[in-house]
C-alpha cells in the first residue's frame, strides 16, 4: 500500500501529566489507512482512550505529530472545529441533547455546519434512522429511549455529518449486556460498508470478527499490533499473553 491510503499518521505521540511523572502516552507511532477497522485493546489506564481522543485533539498531546489527510492537526494554525466535522466521535455516554427530539438531535449539526436545508437534513436523518431500525423514534426524546437505542442514535448522528473516519471510545461499556449486541451490529455494518474506524473496546469478539488490525497498548505504548488472527491465536509479547488469558 502506498501513502495515499494513509488517512491518519501518528508519529512519536506523547501525553505527559505532572511534569512527566504520568506518561499517558509515551511515544505512540502508527498509521491508519482508509477502510481499516483498527481496534485498540489493553488494560485500564493503558492509554487507549487518551490515544483515541488525541486523534481529534480532544486531548492535546505534549509532543509528537498527528497528520490527518496530509494536514498536521497539531499545528496551531489548524481549524480544529472544521477537522472534527470529518471525524465522527462516539463516546461511552451518548451526549444527546435531552431537550431535543431525536430528529432535531440529528439535523442540528448538518444544518448549522454544512448549511443543509431542513428538508434535506431531515430526509438524510430519517434514512439513517431507518438503517439502524429506529425510524419510529424520530419524534421521541432521549429520555424515552433505552441505552442501546441512544447509542445507535449517537452513531447515526455522527454519520449525518458524512465523516471520513469514525472514532469509538468504548461505545458499549455503559450499556446493559443485552443491549451491547445491537450497537455492535451497527458498527459491524459500518465496517462492511468500508468506513474507516478506530475503536477502543473491551469486546474481544468484536475485535476478532471485525477488526482488520488490533493494537494492544500498555503503559502508554503500543506493545504489539497485528491482524486479529495473529493477536488472538499467536501473541508474541508476554504482557499481551497475560492480558488475553484474563479477558478471553
Amino acid at each position: 500500500m502506498n501513502d495515499k491510503n494513509v488517512i491518519i499518521s501518528v508519529k512519536d505521540l506523547k501525553k505527559y501529566y505532572n511534569n512527566g511523572e504520568i506518561k499517558a502516552l509515551d511515544g505512540v507511532t502508527t498509521d491508519i489507512k482508509k477502510g481499516e477497522v483498527v481496534v485498540v485493546i489493553g488494560p485500564s489506564g493503558s492509554g487507549k482512550s487518551t490515544f483515541l481522543r488525541s486523534l481529534n485533539l480532544l486531548e492535546r498531546p505534549t509532543s509528537g505529530t498527528i497528520t490527518f489527510e496530509g494536514e498536521d492537526i497539531t499545528s496551531p494554525s489548524t481549524d480544529i472545529n472544521l477537522l472534527r466535522q470529518n471525524m465522527g466521535m462516539v463516546f461511552q455516554h451518548f451526549n444527546l441533547f435531552p431537550h431535543l427530539t431525536i430528529l432535531r438531535n440529528m439535523t442540528i449539526a448538518p444544518m448549522k455546519l454544512h448549511g443543509l436545508s431542513k428538508e434535506i437534513a431531515t430526509k438524510k436523518a430519517l434514512e439513517l434512522l431507518s438503517k439502524v431500525g429506529l425510524s419510529d423514534r424520530a419524534n421521541a426524546y432521549p429520555s424515552q429511549l433505552s441505552g442501546g437505542q441512544k447509542q445507535r442514535i449517537a452513531i447515526v448522528r455522527a454519520l449525518a455529518m458524512d465523516p471520513e473516519v469514525m472514532l469509538f471510545d468504548e461505545p458499549t461499556s455503559a450499556l446493559d449486556p443485552e443491549m451491547v449486541g445491537e450497537v455492535l451490529d451497527v458498527m459491524k455494518n459500518l465496517a462492511r460498508a468500508g468506513m474507516t474506524m478506530v475503536c477502543v473496546t473491551h469486546e474481544m469478539g468484536f475485535a476478532r470478527e471485525v477488526g482488520t488490525r488490533v493494537i494492544f497498548m500498555d503503559c502508554g505504548k503500543i506493545i504489539e499490533e497485528n491482524t486479529p488472527e495473529q493477536i488472538f491465536t499467536n501473541p508474541q509479547n508476554d504482557r499481551l499473553k497475560a492480558f488475553l488469558q484474563k479477558v478471553l
